[in-house]
């Protein structure tokens, strides 16, 4: 018999909850921040990297242990996957011999970021996007470019090194390149591309795995919303595939990445979309809310509720300044409140009450919408002035200027900031 393995993360439902007559809910759940606030992701991260002694644990992970065998070892030992069997020695000899001589494949790759992002000069990056423009119009040129990369490489050899006078020699003289020593500062350069390519790889796999994947394996509502556009646009491509020109498009493509990477296009293509993508942001949201939806949803009434946290800037541990709730003066507006001018407003039957274990009440007979949660207000739309990219307002000590950014003067005064949360309901019959 097959039995299914449950997941750690799964959460146990209550098959005897009921409908309480109250509805309340936990508000946004937000965390200690400091000065300079930072996204956080879901998706795991590589963990940071202590510094130890890295030869000596290559010559320890070598001795004589025995070889773990595979759980589900591979069928095709025809594949260069599966040529030897897994053995720690030959795992530690082929790694010490890898970190010798990666080190060309790193310097190609630093090479090609150097011209990509225009750290050589804009000569030698404008002379890349030329030749890559004069390929894309004679496009048959590719094919000789083997023979251009040898003899730019005998060339170069030639330059710098004058063959042998004596044609008589079989063997080839020493090669130019040399492997440097284990432990000597080339190796361990060669070290740091290894573990900082891991690094990129772990953190590509994760974010494709928890990001995209999901979408594309029906875990999601969207991926539907993926397969119906994927469809029709295939079907559009394929219509108009004969008049598309390739080579415009060829070199749009290629030189699109040159002009992204340009210093003055990183400086200032942020500024100018800062604005048009939180509200881009705020639309894409609310069209998937809008998707979630379900019948009983739009067959009644739907009404939005705010709700507003509060915070102001104090010393957090370790001396460090930080915007948190805990620094809130005695007397002054709540970590969460329900009304714009920084006071909960709350009705005869208690409803609107935030109260002080953080629970948000409504009135009778409405509920919030089940298939959304608390919404930040990235566009400030209750202010004149932008907020900042997590849609906090940042206003002095009394409350008042509100500003995109909190000033230098503010700080041996006090800063305090506070943003607004949005989430929708629908009258329910059940709670009446």
């Amino acid at each position: 018999m097959d039995y299914a393995q449950i997941p750690t993360y799964a959460t146990l439902l209550d098959a005897q909850a009921s409908i309480a007559p109250k509805i309340a809910t936990s508000p946004p759940k937000s965390g200690h921040s400091t000065v300079v606030s930072s996204t956080s992701s879901q998706i795991p991260q590589s963990p940071t990297k202590q510094p130890f002694n890295i030869p000596s644990a290559i010559l320890a992970s070598g001795l004589a242990a025995p070889s773990p065998t595979p759980r589900t070892p591979r069928k095709a030992p025809d594949l260069l996957s599966t040529r030897d069997p897994l053995s720690l020695p030959m795992t530690t000899t082929h790694f010490r011999r890898f970190a010798a001589k990666c080190g060309p494949i790193f310097w190609l790759q630093d090479r090609a970021e150097e011209v990509l992002m225009w750290k050589r000069g804009w000569k030698v990056t404008s002379a890349c996007m030329v030749a890559y423009a004069f390929l894309c119009y004679f496009p048959k040129l590719f094919l000789a470019l083997p023979h251009v990369i040898l003899l730019t490489v005998l060339l170069s050899a030639h330059t710098a090194r004058q063959p042998s006078p004596s044609r008589s020699i079989d063997s080839p003289s020493s090669p130019p390149y040399t492997q440097p020593a284990e432990g000597s500062p080339e190796w361990f350069s060669n070290l740091q591309a290894i573990q900082n390519l891991m690094g990129v790889v772990g953190d590509t796999h994760d974010y494709i795995l928890y990001t995209i994947v999901p979408h594309l394996t029906f875990s999601t509502p969207y991926s539907y919303s993926i397969l119906t556009f994927t469809i029709v646009t295939f079907l559009f491509l394929i219509a108009i595939l004969p008049l598309i020109p390739l080579r415009p498009v060829f070199l749009i493509l290629g030189l699109g990445p040159f002009v992204l990477t340009h210093p003055f296009s990183r400086a200032y293509i942020p500024i100018l979309l800062a604005s048009h993508i939180k509200s881009m942001r705020m639309r894409v949201s609310r069209l998937v809310d809008d998707d979630r939806l379900e019948d009983r949803h739009w067959q009644t009434e739907l009404q939005e509720v705010e709700l507003w946290e509060n915070e102001r800037l104090g010393p957090g541990p370790g001396g460090a300044l930080s915007f948190s709730k805990l620094h809130l003066k005695v007397g002054e507006r709540k970590g969460w409140t329900r009304g714009r001018d920084g006071w909960s407003k709350t009705g005869p039957d208690g409803s609107g009450d935030v109260s002080s274990n953080l629970t948000f009440s409504l009135e009778r007979g409405w509920a919030f919408v089940e298939t959304e949660d608390w919404r930040k207000d990235l566009e400030a739309s209750w202010v004149g002035v932008d907020s900042d990219d997590d849609g906090w307002i940042y206003t002095n000590d009394a409350w008042m200027d509100p500003c995109n950014a909190p000033a230098e003067e503010w700080k041996a005064s006090g800063v305090t900031r506070r943003r607004r949360w949005i989430r929708r309901t629908y009258r329910s019959p059940l709670t009446i």
